[in-house]
Order: C-alpha cells, then sequence, then structure tokens
C-alpha cells in the first residue's frame, strides 16, 4: 500500500502561480542577453572583474536570480502562509550554487543546478515510492484524487521525466554556448514540461477518484 494523506492547502489563482515559477527564469533570462542596465547596481556587491568579463551576462543573469528566486518565495509566503516543496528546494540549490558560482567566478556551479535539482526530485519520487512512500502530491503541489495503480503510474513517470531533464540541461550545456544554454532554460525546459504533464491527462482521468461530498451544513 502507499502511504498518503496530503491536507488541501489554500488556493492560488493558476496565472499568479505561473507568474511566480515563470518570473524569476525570466529574469535570469533577460539579464543574460542585456546585463549592463543592471550593471550599476551589482557593481558595489561583485566588483568590476564579474560585470565586465567575457562572462558578465551569467554572472549578471546569476546574482538577479538568486534575488528574483527570494522574492517569489516571499510573495509565495504571503499569499499562501505556506511553501510548495518544490519552490522551496529549486530556491535553496539556487541560493547555494549561485553564491558558489559568484563567489568562485566559475559558471559550472549554476549550470549544474537543473541537473541537481531534476535528480533530487526523481530519486525522492522513485526511492520514496520504493519504500512506500507516496510523494508526487507534495512535489507538485498536487490536488489530484487518484487511486493506488494511478499514483504509482504517475510517480514512475513524473520520477523517470526529472531524470530525463537532468540529463537533457547536461547535454546542452556541455554542448551549446551560454546563451543558447539560458534561452534553453527558460523557452525549452518549461515547454517540454508542459507537455508531459499535458500528457498524462488521460491517466489521471483514468484513476481519477470521485470528490468526497460535502458535509452537511447545519
Amino acid at each position: 500500500m502507499i502511504a498518503f494523506e496530503k491536507p488541501r492547502g489554500p488556493k492560488v489563482n493558476p496565472l499568479l502561480k505561473l507568474a511566480l515559477e515563470m518570473g524569476p527564469l525570466m529574469v535570469f533570462f533577460f539579464a543574460n542577453f542585456r546585463p549592463a542596465p543592471f550593471k550599476p547596481l551589482l557593481q558595489p556587491v561583485l566588483g568590476e572583474t564579474l560585470l565586465s568579463g567575457p562572462k558578465a551576462g551569467i554572472f549578471t543573469a546569476t546574482a538577479l536570480f538568486m534575488v528574483a528566486m527570494a522574492v517569489s518565495l516571499v510573495v509565495t509566503w504571503r499569499l499562501l502562509r505556506t511553501l510548495p516543496i518544490m519552490p522551496v528546494v529549486t530556491g535553496i540549490v539556487v541560493l547555494v550554487f549561485g553564491t558558489l558560482t559568484l563567489v568562485l567566478a566559475d559558471d559550472l556551479f549554476i549550470k549544474l543546478k537543473p541537473t541537481i535539482v531534476n535528480c533530487l526530485f526523481g530519486a525522492a519520487l522513485l526511492g520514496g515510492l520504493a519504500f512506500g512512500k507516496l510523494l508526487l502530491p507534495y512535489v507538485l503541489d498536487s490536488v489530484f484524487q487518484l487511486d493506488e495503480a494511478g499514483w504509482r503510474k504517475l510517480t514512475i513517470r513524473w520520477g523517470l521525466f526529472f531524470f530525463f531533464l537532468a540529463l537533457l540541461n547536461e547535454i546542452v550545456w556541455r554542448t551549446q554556448s551560454d546563451d543558447v544554454w539560458v534561452a534553453f532554460k527558460v523557452w525549452g525546459t518549461m515547454p517540454i514540461t508542459i507537455v508531459f504533464a499535458l500528457a498524462q491527462t488521460p491517466l489521471i482521468m483514468r484513476h481519477s477518484l470521485p470528490e468526497p461530498a460535502d458535509e452537511a451544513k447545519d
């Protein structure tokens, strides 16, 4: 049997949720391609060397990405009074690997961030399933009500998909330029994830459980 009990939390507008998730990535993208306007703001903190060399774009983008992730988490907390596990884990890894990127002046760390995050989620999902623990609703902040077979199948699919994203990130950053990798991170990964999520709709519909009846009002 799979153990799972996830309390229903407050709901947030889907468009606002998407903006909170995509906002930091958009900041990362535009700061990488247009770092110059942000130089006066960041130079007192990062110094002239990081912001003037050939990697100025990705270092600028990394610094602003960290700030945007922190803002996104704060706004999410203010709205929900709770933080979904995926943004929290992603935010922690961004702050750790972003700091290493800037302190050591090595963009390898920020490039490894998607690989690390996706491997963590993939390992958590498949490892939890192996021990009879269902973690998918927590990872995806899911509100679906599925039967046991449905959760098991969906967990396996998402676990493998996260490992696929990790492998894809490794291939892109190792074989392409920084600009191509940044563009793929924003305009490639998200559409691929959306297409994959939509492709799971038939499975979800087949294994959905009826909503519990509302309690009678006094």
